[in-house]
């Protein structure tokens, strides 16, 4: 298998990496940055192409940030002879790209949903147009340890406003509200919330960012605040009581 991956931040080196260890492929990448293409494709046994490379591949991959995840596809898409795959993390977009410029190829957009450090871990899948190229890729992620599972574009992204957006945004402005208190004060509530700030602030603020611009969330989680903060004593407990 041939296989180009657009975009050699982290997420597009555990891709490469995979597909390289568990389906034997011969991986190139590129990347605006050419040093940074140069050390990933080096990292992987893979080799750097040109942002202009007009050569063609039997998979694509864009590991791009979600906002320029469709100028990407629309660029890229139509060098794959067999399939486009993306890991952008959003997926009703990059879906339509995918359809939109390579129509007669196999697609699927793949949400690893961990970071790469913290690998292998449960993948969301929604296959658009399946076949033997697109199973061989599911195949070796799932060889490296990962659990693939198929859902839909509007499940997935529903979700992300839940579990990344609104997370994501509790923790930061549990970070943003919370005093620095010596450690003897911690509970194991407080303890827990201080290691999630120290999770999400060793990842990258930019992805963070994008993740905030795709998807609502923090706007829920915001009013709940509000309305926790307003409530009095029988309000809170009947507030509390319904979580329960």
């Amino acid at each position: 298998m041939n296989v180009l991956v657009v975009g050699a931040g982290s997420m597009g080196e555990w891709f490469a990496r995979t597909l390289a260890e568990h389906a034997d492929a011969s991986v190139a990448v590129t990347d605006i940055d050419s040093d940074t293409a140069q050390r990933t494709a080096g990292s992987v046994g893979g080799r750097a192409v040109p942002t202009d490379t007009e050569e063609r591949f039997d998979v694509v991959c864009l590991a791009v940030p979600m906002p320029v995840a469709a100028v990407a596809i629309e660029e890229y898409a139509p060098l794959a002879t067999e399939a486009v795959v993306d890991v952008t993390g959003e997926m009703a977009g990059p879906l339509a790209a995918m359809a939109d410029a390579a129509p007669d190829r196999q697609r699927a957009s793949l949400h690893p949903l961990f970071a790469p450090a913290n690998a292998p871990g449960s993948i969301a899948v929604v296959t658009a147009a399946g076949g033997d190229t697109v199973a061989a890729v599911l195949d070796a992620l799932a060889a490296a340890g990962n659990d693939p599972f198929e859902t839909t574009a509007e499940e997935h992204d529903g979700a992300m406003e839940s579990v990344q957006a609104a997370a994501h945004a509790a923790v930061l402005a549990y970070a943003m509200a919370a005093d620095d208190v010596p450690r003897r004060f911690h509970t194991p509530v407080s303890a827990g919330l201080d290691a999630l700030v120290d999770q999400v602030l060793g990842g990258e603020a930019n992805v963070y960012a994008d993740i905030q611009r795709t998807f609502d969330g923090a706007r829920a989680l915001a009013d709940a605040a509000d309305e926790l903060a307003a409530a009095d004593h029988d309000r809170f407990i009947e507030l509390y009581d319904e979580l329960s």
